[in-house]
């Protein structure tokens, strides 16, 4: 047992465990009634008023107990649904409970025939576990409580906890008015609202701390945990109407986060990246080097997007800070926009569109054509490039493709040799090639010219990649015999106003950007990039990082793990393990990976270690970023 002068006083409903248990017990008894759900709002009522101390305590554990018609057969089921409901980080920390056992007790309104079973897991006995206990009828029926119990009685905490006269600093952790009313009494030192499973303003208002988790609890305390950081003091920030699944798994994982709609321009971010861990974007929001140098917690950069120019890739690198994105997310999606705009360009469907909106009949079969047995070209055979390619094979069109990369084949596409001999094959040209800055206009004058007399250009990938004013040009010419541009040079931050040189030509599909904006591609981006945020700041894997090393670990097995990012300079690493040494730290674990400019190096441990071990690593020279994972 560890001794730390302290005692720790714990409710039991709602903070040990996620539920109310006479509502779980409710649930059981009242589950073959017609009016069960009418019964347990009016239980649940009930106890929230006795715990907001707006109605007796004794008065709501009587209409409680009244209408749960309960008896003591139901108490071995209720104890086996209680064991499955402790809290999150209850279950994390246990071990705080076993090596403090003689600190800590438990003092609750709930009844000892339940309560004990459980917390004996927790290694409390039951003399140090005070509560109601239930009065039963002949045939085992509940019909009551024992009034003598103080703990029956209106604040019948107060006395109770006055009657133990514990030593030490006495800490006191709840969610409701009965916890906090024990230091507003003076016989507690400090209340901690708990408040994972439910907010109750009236407690957190009147908190000492409020305590999202127990790791926050230990974290005040400078006590042993399951993370060395609590999550709820990471804070996200998430610009630009991520999707609202992004911010649900991320506050569900305990992270604090903050949503803002629109994209934020480089002097407001520099403002209000201070103190974040994590910043999630998609292409507005442009993260340069003075973001960064701002940004004086940032560890993680989310891109919910495929593209990361907007993002400087090497400053961050250069600070430590990993950067993901989603690059298969919404694949399907660009690819289903690509299919629907060809068939429409080869059959002029929006010139048609728009003479009937303007109460024009226009029937006609002029430049109106199949696409099967046409040509498509596709520029960029990557992860939409190759499914694109098979979906356009499928409806009879066949396929060429060039890329800068050597790229297997699918189906019976064929591979080009030169972007010239593409462009001079296709009927229908669709880009898809990556933001490398090397490919400013590389759709111009001189490829526009390289063309079918009659083709189409399609531009799904980067505004910058297609020289507009060639294009428009080509357009009014007949060179080009129509065009789908989804991607601009410039985009405006937020909805509104916005020109282009293509706007009111004919047979132009002209989209804001929403080749990947699909409900499906949204959800998926907002399940896959939380993910590998998640990840790294849980375990430091960097798979899929698109500015660092990438390293999977494995789980954590009781230990500790240091993480730490340096420039890859020689002797770095030896001075790590040589530092390690001189603490006699025993190195359970070690993974290793670089690249030409940044050492991420991971080290588990498998026993406790001096605090001042952390300020040596931290303080090694072309350190970037050094990080503790308990």
């Amino acid at each position: 047992m560890i001794a730390t002068g302290r005692k720790y006083v714990f409710d039991f409903d709602s903070t040990l465990t996620r539920v109310e248990a006479l509502d779980v017990l409710a649930e059981m008894t009242l589950k073959d009634r017609s009016d069960k759900e009418a019964v347990l709002e009016e239980i649940q009522n009930i106890t929230n008023l006795g715990i907001d101390g707006d109605i007796s305590f004794t008065e709501s554990l009587e209409r409680r107990i009244k209408l749960l018609k309960a008896n003591k057969a139901d108490l071995a089921p209720l104890i086996a649904a209680l064991r499955k409901k402790l809290s999150k980080s209850i279950e994390e920390n246990i071990s705080f409970f076993h090596d403090h056992s003689e600190d800590i007790y438990v003092i609750s309104c709930g009844f000892k025939e339940f309560i004990d079973p459980i917390v004996a897991d927790l290694n409390i006995p039951s003399e140090r576990v005070y509560a109601n206990t239930f009065k039963f009828d002949a045939d085992g029926n509940i019909i009551g409580f024992d009034e003598d119990n103080v703990l029956s009685s209106h604040n019948g905490k107060i006395q109770c906890l006055k009657d133990l006269n514990l030593e030490g600093e006495v800490q006191v952790i709840g969610d409701g008015y009965s916890d906090y009313v024990m230091r507003e009494a003076g016989i507690a030192d400090k209340f901690f609202a708990y408040t994972e499973n439910v907010h109750r303003e009236k407690a957190a208002s009147n908190a000492d701390y409020v305590t999202p988790n127990l790791n926050e609890f230990l974290f005040v305390n400078d006590l042993p945990r399951k993370v060395s950081y609590p999550k709820n003091r990471i804070k996200i920030l998430l610009l630009e109407n991520v999707h609202s699944d992004a911010l649900e798994r991320l506050s569900e994982e305990g992270f604090s986060v903050e949503l803002i709609k629109n994209a934020l321009p480089e002097e407001e971010l520099i403002e209000r990246i201070k103190g974040v861990h994590v910043l999630g974007i998609r292409s507005k929001t442009q993260v340069t080097q003075k973001v960064l140098d701002a940004a004086d917690r940032l560890m993680v950069v989310g891109a919910f997007c495929i593209g990361t120019t907007q993002i400087d890739l090497d400053a961050a690198k250069k600070k430590g800070v990993v950067v993901f994105n989603a690059p298969y997310s919404n694949t399907r999606s660009v690819v289903e926009l690509a299919i629907g705009q060809i068939i429409m360009l080869k059959r002029s469907i929006f010139a048609r569109s728009t003479e009937i909106h303007q109460g024009k009949w226009f029937k006609t079969a002029l430049n109106s054509q199949e696409v099967r047995g046409k040509n498509l070209g596709i520029v960029g055979y990557g992860n939409i490039g190759k499914q694109l390619s098979v979906l356009a094979e499928a409806i009879g069109m066949h396929v060429y493709y060039y890329d800068v990369s050597d790229q297997l084949a699918l189906g019976n596409a064929v591979k080009c040799n030169s972007l010239e001999e593409l462009l001079g094959l296709s009927d229908v040209v669709t880009l898809h090639i990556d933001d490398n800055k090397d490919n400013e206009n590389f759709i111009g004058e001189k490829e526009i010219s390289q063309m079918r007399d009659g083709a189409m250009l399609i531009n799904l990938s980067r505004g910058f990649v297609v020289d507009i004013s060639a294009l428009a040009a080509a357009l009014k010419s007949g060179k080009i015999g129509g065009a789908a541009v989804d991607v601009y040079p410039e985009e405006p931050r937020s909805n509104g106003e916005f020109f282009t040189e293509l706007a009111g030509l004919e047979n132009v599909i002209l989209t804001p950007h929403i080749g990947g904006s699909t409900e499906e591609a949204q959800k998926d981006i907002a399940e896959f990039v939380p993910n590998k945020i998640m990840e790294y700041i849980n375990s430091g894997t960097t798979v899929d990082a698109v500015n660092f090393p990438n390293i999977r670990l494995p789980k954590q097995q009781n230990s500790h793990r240091f993480l730490h990012t340096h420039k890859n300079v020689p002797g770095v690493m030896a001075k790590i393990n040589e530092i390690l040494a001189k603490y006699e730290m025993n190195i359970s674990g070690q993974y290793l990976s670089t690249d030409p400019d940044v050492g991420y190096v991971i080290t588990d441990l498998d026993k406790d270690y001096n605090k001042e071990v952390i300020q040596e690593l931290k303080a090694i020279n072309h350190t970037l970023k050094f990080r503790v994972l308990y």
